[in-house]
């Protein structure tokens, strides 16, 4: 499947900045079942310093801000060839030990809730993706898909005892129980293209974990899948810290409202 993205995100400070450095993780990854066939990144108000691959093999751009710019807007928009592999990205790459992923961050921490969670899930006789896949069926009954009730800092812990959460908050308590059960698990930034509309309001975000003789699988908490050709890999890591599409610091101003356009579209193959 070939996938088109726009994704447009535009700052306006309250002032002009003094002095600002982002850092983005806005480049999709070639891993396997995913191709890029184009990609760019445009800037207004900023311009490109820096482009390197993290300890988890993302792509980050760092683009610091013109002095007194009152907005900045970034772009990125291209093409991505995605294959179906039923969610299987197979061996471990990437700097970081795969022990590294078996290790508690503040957003992944388990607690009182997501033990009780973890007593919920049924053990499968088919093997751990069979019981990974229950694991996320409790995780979506427990916790309501539901916006404006979390926050990127929230927990995995708070967002169980919530009982409401978005995406994100479904990969955290995913990769909070994951480690719990002594399976490697990691967190996922990218782009999914819906079924019912072209235009979006955010990314998307969901887990992989580690399983013997299969290697990374995907799991999306949100929708109950694992991930197929609709999906576009961007950004891994512990947390959605590691991941995140967009962070950085400003002197001089604070940021006075924050705009995210986001288009995916299946686009056709030229014969």
């Amino acid at each position: 499947m070939r996938l088109s993205v726009r994704h447009t995100t535009r700052y306006r400070f309250a002032g002009p900045v003094n002095y600002g450095v982002q850092r983005l993780r806005l480049t999709p990854k070639e891993t396997q079942g995913q191709k890029i066939l184009n990609w760019q990144m445009e800037y207004e108000g900023a311009q490109e310093e820096l482009v390197y691959d993290d300890q988890n093999h993302n792509s980050v751009t760092l683009i610091s801000a013109f002095e007194g710019a009152e907005e900045i807007v970034i772009t990125c928009h291209g093409e991505v060839e995605t294959e179906d592999h039923a969610g299987l990205i197979g061996h471990h790459a990437g700097h970081l030990p795969l022990w590294s992923f078996l290790g508690f961050t503040p957003l992944t921490q388990p607690g009182p809730q997501i033990k009780a969670l973890i007593a919920k899930v049924a053990r499968s006789e088919d093997g751990m993706v069979s019981t990974l896949h229950n694991l996320s069926d409790v995780i979506r009954q427990s916790v309501k898909y539901e916006t404006g009730t979390t926050e990127v800092t929230t927990t995995a812990e708070e967002a169980v005892g919530h009982g409401q959460g978005v995406c994100q908050d479904h990969a955290h308590i995913f990769i909070a129980a994951a480690r719990s059960l002594d399976i490697p698990a990691r967190y996922v930034s990218g782009y999914l293209m819906m079924d019912d509309r072209i235009n979006q309001e955010a990314t998307h975000a969901w887990a992989e974990a580690y399983v013997q003789n299969l290697g990374w699988v995907g799991f999306d908490i949100s929708n109950g899948i694992s991930p197929d050709p609709r999906y576009v890999r961007v950004a891994t890591g512990r947390d959605y810290r590691d991941a995140a599409p967009i962070t950085g610091i400003s002197y001089g101003a604070s940021t006075r409202d924050l705009n995210v356009n986001l288009a995916v579209e299946q686009k056709a193959v030229e014969q």
